[in-house]
């Protein structure tokens, strides 16, 4: 069939003609054209017929044809495997023959389905495509040429790992010589597309390049003055990566690439400057960074500093001459996304928690994203100013003190430049360096500041903007330095004004710094909640819709921030009913609900009791929301997210703002949940297969058994089994919060636990002996074993030698609170027990005890038994010698305490 098939005349027009008609055709006629295209792929040679269209009729409207290589790929990526063999050799064998065609977008499309085939259906699966793709390298004919360095440069793109790992590499082997000779081709085409494909294989080092690493340097330093900017923009990818994998043989080059480099970021051309500004963070990663950057640092910073500057196409997506547009509907599209993080509960979840399967959780990390380096976020996409600002934002980190007798008489001359653009890039400038030099900016922070808070009222929106931004990388200094006066006062008080002001972006901007300021206060905010609130729900009648996702966040912090000081009358009418309202304005399905969910929840919180006028409709539509998005629809019912199960985002808000309701209501919840199908609604998010759906289930039980033990009490037999289950480290936050629910249920129930424990024992203590394990998972496996220790000591006490050393280790680090107390309690218990499962560790157990500040009386005397037992059943000498080989903090805080 390969050979001998041939279309049929009117199958051919019918499939041409739908094509012809989809160029002029509307939104109805499409959806149809579409529902026909999906059906042909019941027959069985109908991919023939697409590359048949697409390859050999040359007479033909290109974009036919093209919409032909459309369909093709897209069969090709979802059912290749299905097709059979003789319409796959079919594909391949027209699509090779094509790669040459005379028409680019024709070229482009064959490309596109070749790499398609290869990376659905592997190198191996055809042999044939490299050799012939290489074999046309030296063709005469530039449609032929152009076809094969395109096609290879997809398949680079996309299979460049397996290309690696292929026995032999022999198609490397053939190909990275070739494509290192092009390097000096007459063709621009070829010298980029040939640079694209080596470079491709840097991060890898496939062998082919590492045994010609000195002709591929050489190349570069060749093509590093080329007229194409296309081209020197992929040496300084090259260079960019060679710093990652190859830093040895750059070592010997650094400095004329440094000085390339330099010269590059200054580039007319935005692509090579910006490509070229990479290189600055990327030697900030390697070891050589301050011996080979210091002495550029004087020709480096300027550079950086006059990157900074707004391009004029940047102010042209920015609108910079729309001052007063708050009444200005935002447009869908400006509005990202807004992603909800399940809850992370216990010891360790202050922080908020991660998505399962994230590599962070995995090492240990519980990283938050870092504030951009710039609040340009209208510029969407990564550009010079972006990255010129987080390369001095790095280098400042590096190089601390040492940067600034460089930098801060530039920045006093752009300060005071007449143009507003520099004197805003200078500003943006002092944000960026704030993390790194931080400790070093102090004594001139005290005049630096003031000014600052000054240009919150400048003429130019873009420097009030970006003021706000740079102020809140200071709020640190700004809140803690008296006196409050001087700075703090101000501040608040022109933030506040910007949250009102006429302009969108110094609204959102304002909105985020104030955020980050009441985050550092806490509670020396509470004498200015008045004002505060005041402002912030007075910001509610004028915000768009992008900007309102800011301000619940602000109110949020704020609530999180100050507590149980916002319950008061006066706070509460003025909070409450602009959110109450947009609560009831938005329908179920509307997912602007996220944000206001996640804003009720802090303030359900802080409020406690404050909240109970409007907890039960909250509780009921909570109940609603979860309902709802679990179950399947009827067969006359709309379908919930898309008919792609559960959604999981309206679930997670819900329970994790009934988690924040049980918080502050404590008690009272039982009267909310009494009568409803909540137990039978958590039950099921226990079970449910999305991760972060059980994380906030599993969070939402440990709330409960904190609050309301009683609610969980008819259904704790079915739950425990289930909790059991979920303590399985691969899944790290549903884990955690599994595993910290466990320990609140402990030491509510007592000694209904014990038939539980062999079980949640068995479980616990290799969770917590696993290595590199989640800090907050560890924190909580260590109390819940401790809790557990408290309730049945004799069913834990036997395994205290197998985990006692990373139980000690962990719990020394936490703060002092009622977990903690639980814990060592339990472990205490445990101790009197079997008191030998201590003696390899006795300095890690001094050395937690040792941690508390303040252990409570009956803790303390507890402590006091274990270590005056421990040091009488040895000799006073050889106490005195074991002793003696405690750090010395640990010795002097255990003998002032306890006499030993």
């Amino acid at each position: 069939m390969a050979t001998g098939w041939s279309p049929s005349p009117e199958g051919l027009l019918q499939l041409l003609n739908l094509f012809r008609t989809s160029a002029t055709a509307n939104n109805d006629q499409h959806r149809e054209i579409q529902q026909q295209l999906v059906n042909f792929n019941s027959i069985a040679d109908y991919n023939n017929y697409l590359v048949y269209i697409l390859s050999s009729l040359r007479d033909e409207n290109p974009s036919v044809r093209q919409m032909a290589g459309l369909v093709l790929k897209n069969n090709v990526k979802d059912r290749w495997p299905q097709l059979p063999a003789e319409v796959q050799a079919y594909v391949k064998e027209n699509l090779a023959l094509a790669v040459g065609d005379p028409n680019n977008f024709i070229r482009s499309a064959v490309g596109s389905c070749v790499t398609t085939v290869v990376t659905v259906g592997g190198l191996d699966a055809w042999p044939q495509l490299i050799p012939i793709l290489f074999q046309m390298l030296d063709s005469p004919d530039q449609g032929h040429l152009e076809g094969a360095y395109g096609a290879l440069h997809k398949i680079c793109e996309d299979s460049a790992d397996a290309l690696a790992l292929q026995p032999g590499q022999q198609a490397l082997a053939m190909l990275i010589p070739k494509f290192l000779s092009s390097f000096g081709s007459p063709h621009e085409f070829v010298r980029k597309m040939s640079l694209g494909c080596v470079n491709q294989f840097v991060q890898v080092m496939a062998e082919p390049l590492a045994n010609n690493i000195d002709a591929y340097l050489i190349g570069l330093f060749a093509l590093a003055v080329d007229p194409s900017p296309e081209v020197r923009k992929r040496v300084c990818q090259a260079l960019v990566l060679l710093l990652d994998v190859h830093l040895e043989c750059l070592l010997p080059h650094m400095k004329q690439v440094i000085e390339y480099m330099l010269i590059s970021t200054k580039d007319a051309d935005e692509l090579v400057s910006l490509e070229a500004c990479e290189f600055w963070s990327a030697i900030c990663e390697t070891r050589v960074a301050k011996e080979y950057l210091a002495e550029y640092l004087p020709r480096l910073v300027p550079v950086l500093l006059d990157g900074m500057v707004y391009t004029e196409f940047d102010l042209l997506v920015l609108g910079a001459d729309a001052d007063e547009d708050e009444n200005v509907a935002d447009r869908p599209e400006d509005i990202k996304p807004h992603f909800h993080k399940a809850k992370v509960a216990g010891s360790g979840g202050e922080g908020g928690g991660a998505a399962e399967g994230e590599q962070n959780d995995a090492n240990g990390e519980d990283e938050e994203d870092e504030d951009d380096d710039d609040d340009d976020d209208d510029v969407m996409e990564w550009n010079l100013r972006k990255c010129s600002a987080s390369g001095l934002d790095i280098i400042s980190g590096l190089f601390q003190r040492d940067i600034l007798p460089t930098l801060l008489p530039l920045l006093q001359a752009k300060l005071s430049d007449a143009r507003w653009e520099v004197r805003e890039s200078a500003i943006l400038a002092l944000g960026a360096i704030a993390e790194g030099c931080m400790e070093h900016m102090t004594d001139y922070l005290p005049q630096l500041v003031p000014w600052l808070i000054q240009t919150l009222a400048d003429v130019k929106p873009l420097i009030r903007s970006i003021s706000c931004w740079t102020l809140s990388r200071y709020a640190r200094w700004v809140v803690h330095t008296p006196p409050a006066e001087m700075y703090f006062q101000p501040l608040m008080q022109e933030l506040l004004k910007r949250v009102l002001d006429h302009n969108k972006k110094v609204q959102e901007a304002a909105c985020s710094a104030f955020a980050n300021v009441e985050e550092e206060a806490g509670a020396e905010l509470v004498p200015y909640l008045g004002p505060v609130i005041q402002n912030l729900m007075f910001a509610f009648s004028k915000y768009q819709a992008k900007n309102l996702l800011i301000l619940y966040d602000a109110i949020g912090t704020l609530a999180d921030a100050v507590g149980t000081a916002l319950c008061k009358p006066e706070f509460v009418q003025v909070l409450m009913p602009p959110l109450i309202g947009k609560w009831n304005e938005l329908s179920d399905d509307d997912r602007a609900l996220f944000p206001l969910l996640e804003c009720l929840t802090s303030i359900a919180q802080a409020l406690g009791m404050g909240f109970r006028d409007f907890a039960e409709p909250v509780f009921a539509r909570c109940l609603r929301l979860i309902e709802r998005n679990l179950r399947q629809p009827q067969a006359n019912e709309a379908s919930i997210n898309g008919g792609q199960g559960p959604d999981a985002d309206f679930i997670v808000c819900a329970l994790d703002l009934i988690s924040g309701l049980a918080e502050g209501l404590g008690p009272a919840v039982e009267q909310l949940a009494a009568g409803t199908n909540m137990i039978q609604l958590l039950y099921a998010c226990m079970r449910a297969e999305q991760s972060d759906i059980r994380q906030s289930a599993y969070a939402l039980v440990g709330d409960l058994a904190k609050s309301s033990p009683a609610v969980l009490q008819p259904a704790f037999g079915d739950m425990m089994p289930l909790l059991v289950s979920q303590l399985n480290p691969e899944y790290v936050s549903v884990c955690n919060n599994a595993a910290w629910a466990v320990g609140e249920i402990a030491v509510r129930v007592g000694a209904e636990m014990r038939a539980y424990a062999p079980e949640l024992i068995a479980q616990l203590v290799p969770i917590i002996n696993r290595p590199n394990l989640n800090k907050s998972l560890l924190e909580n496996t260590a109390i819940t074993l401790g809790r557990l220790g408290l309730v049945a000591p004799d069913l834990v006490a036997p395994l205290l030698e197998q985990f006692i050393h990373p139980w000690c280790n962990s719990l020394r680090n936490i703060r002092d609170d009622v977990e903690k107390e639980h814990a060592f309690r339990g472990l205490c218990e445990m101790i009197k027990l079997n008191p030998r499962g201590v003696i390899q560790h006795f300095v890690h157990l001094c050395d937690a005890i040792a941690s508390w500040k303040q252990p409570p009386p009956e803790l303390d005397e507890m402590f006091r038994q274990i270590l005056a037992g421990y040091k009488s059943s040895v000799a006073p000498e050889a106490w005195a010698q074991y002793y003696g080989t405690f750090p010395e903090f640990m010795r002097v805080r255990l003998t002032q305490r306890y006499g030993i």
